[in-house]
């Protein structure tokens, strides 16, 4: 099969690997139709060392069951199915509490021996609890919100349930990629009633207020807060979406937060220490946010986008086939494009 594999900082490759077999009897191999590049993806495209052997990229991803190990029986041969971006059993005590990042069985696809999602077939462990059949066949129109829930619609969603979003809340979205636009979305759906976005990509602003985006906020740091305030008359959004992951990002939420309210964070800290001293408790601040724990919210959201509420496949704004993968980490990282979605 062809893949993308990373041998470095900017160095991603589409090669013949071997096509993926039942290694485990609660294995499925899945044929992939779609998959896409996340943000998340560009930090080892920034930073991973020169490596000889390659590291299989991609986590989000749904196809057609191609095989499954003889304990699997939630799912069968020829079913359309999603993946959430971590596999898991979906039973230990972890997935119940609904932390399915934490899962006992769980992992990473790409890592121990588990092929990436950017590939023309994966090996996905856990099959049961992992997998979710959809509705619909592989030809239809919302395989790319459907593809979402493997990943960036669940993120931003995560955002808003951690936070705490509710109706009548105003909220603050920093940060207008694809998991801060989905947050908009799952603000709105959950009942915000003002939502300030971000971001200074007019393209990418424009998309936030036909998701919802009540408002946008193109000015960063002090300048920031300072409009942040001015439109919620001096004292701040009752909740912050932070889904960039600086340091200077999260002090613009902390600013920009009214006291006893709450931040979650969604954003890979590029960080180890942050300003949470003596005047941020004195705040009463509540600091929430994470992993997001993706397959938990796959039913949830899936009927929204079935019926069309929600539309979060429109932040694929370009298409690339598997052997133009480089050239789609390529654009993201140039932010020519906002998020790549890969075909095969």
């Amino acid at each position: 099969m062809r893949a993308a594999m990373m041998y470095g900082a900017g160095d991603v490759r589409t090669e013949h690997r071997p096509d993926p077999k039942i290694q485990q009897p609660t294995d499925a191999v899945v044929r992939t139709v779609l998959s896409c590049v996340c943000g998340s993806d560009l930090w080892p495209y920034k930073s991973l060392p020169v490596t000889g052997t390659g590291r299989p990229m991609g986590h989000e991803f749904l196809g057609v069951v191609e095989e499954t190990g003889s304990e699997v029986s939630g799912i069968k041969t020829g079913d359309l199915v999603v993946a959430p971006f971590t596999y898991c059993d979906n039973t230990c005590d972890y997935c119940a509490k609904g932390l399915h990042f934490s899962c006992r069985q769980g992992g990473r696809y790409g890592f121990d021996g588990v092929d990436g999602g950017q590939g023309e077939a994966v090996r996905v462990p856990q099959a049961d609890g992992t997998l979710v059949k959809l509705p619909v066949d592989a030809g239809s129109a919302l395989l790319p919100s459907l593809l979402t829930l493997s990943d960036v619609m669940g993120t931003g969603h995560h955002g808003a349930v951690t936070a705490g979003v509710g109706r009548g809340d105003s909220v603050l979205v920093v940060g207008d990629g694809a998991v801060g636009l989905c947050a908009v979305i799952a603000a709105r759906r959950l009942g915000a009633e003002r939502i300030i976005l971000m971001g200074r990509h007019e393209a990418r602003t424009d998309l936030g207020r036909e998701f919802g985006a009540t408002d946008v906020v193109a000015e960063r740091g002090e300048e920031g807060v300072a409009r942040v305030r001015e439109l919620t008359r001096g004292d701040g959004v009752d909740k912050v979406i932070e889904a960039v992951g600086t340091l200077q990002t999260l002090q613009t939420a902390l600013a920009a937060v009214v006291d006893g309210g709450t931040i979650s964070r969604l954003g890979v800290p590029q960080y180890e220490e942050g300003p949470l001293g003596p005047s941020t408790i004195m705040r009463n601040i509540t600091l929430t946010g994470g992993a997001s724990p993706a397959r938990a919210y796959i039913e949830e959201l899936m009927p929204d986008v079935l019926d069309g509420t929600i539309e979060p496949g429109r932040v694929f704004d370009r298409s690339f086939t598997v052997d133009q993968t480089a050239d789609a980490y390529r654009a993201m990282a140039d932010r020519r494009v906002l998020k790549a979605l890969i075909t095969f």
